[in-house]
């Protein structure tokens, strides 16, 4: 298990960022509601990369994975932490493809629509995970299951659920909150939240 507790001192900042408050609970937010994801869903990687991919989610799964201990902060102001996520590290279905060396930004797509964006570099960085497990327990829907993106160091409106695809890009573009007002970066240690 790889442990990315101490994420907050790359960014020179306390556990837990100013603002937040720390709780034991996992609450639910969301855009909408929580979409039907079918059994066939795919996981597809376009865009800037050497190959395309579309891969089944059970395929998937059998990727090269690890475990990893991180905190979570929603940008509405609670964190938890030592949440353990399971899953496909970024770095890892990045090498697989190929990135473009014109890449700049990734989008996160997800079943019901949602968006958001980050840049490749935020991507590359140790614990943005694509994950199925939560504590050792499939992924429940409501938090994003069958397959999520976590980024213990970004707000998690960063980390799409329900993701289908991810498109490699060479400038960014505004996902769903961030058209709305929300911040392009999400820096919890900086109170990024919104523009």
């Amino acid at each position: 298990m790889r442990d990315l507790t101490d994420i907050h001192e790359a960014f020179d900042g306390d556990r837990l960022p100013p603002g937040q408050r720390e709780t034991d609970r996992f609450p639910t937010l969301s855009k909408g509601e929580t979409p039907s994801v079918p059994d066939s869903a795919t996981l597809d990687v376009w865009g800037a990369v050497g190959s395309e991919l579309s891969v089944p989610l059970s395929e998937f799964k059998t990727f090269d994975s690890e475990t990893q201990r991180q905190d979570f902060h929603c940008v509405t102001g609670w964190s938890r932490f030592d949440c353990l996520f399971h899953g496909v590290p970024f770095s890892a279905l990045a090498d697989r493809v190929g990135i473009d060396e014109a890449a700049t930004h990734v989008l996160f797509h997800a079943h019901d629509g949602y968006t958001t964006d980050l840049p490749l570099e935020e991507c590359l960085r140790e614990g943005v995970l694509f994950a199925w497990e939560f504590d050792g327990e499939p992924l429940a829907g409501e938090h994003g299951g069958p397959l999520r993106v976590v980024t213990p160091h970004r707000y998690a409106y960063k980390g799409a659920k329900w993701v289908s695809g991810v498109e490699i890009l060479t400038e960014p573009e505004r996902g769903y909150w961030e058209q709305r007002g929300y911040s392009a970066s999400a820096n919890p240690w900086n109170e990024e939240r919104y523009v």
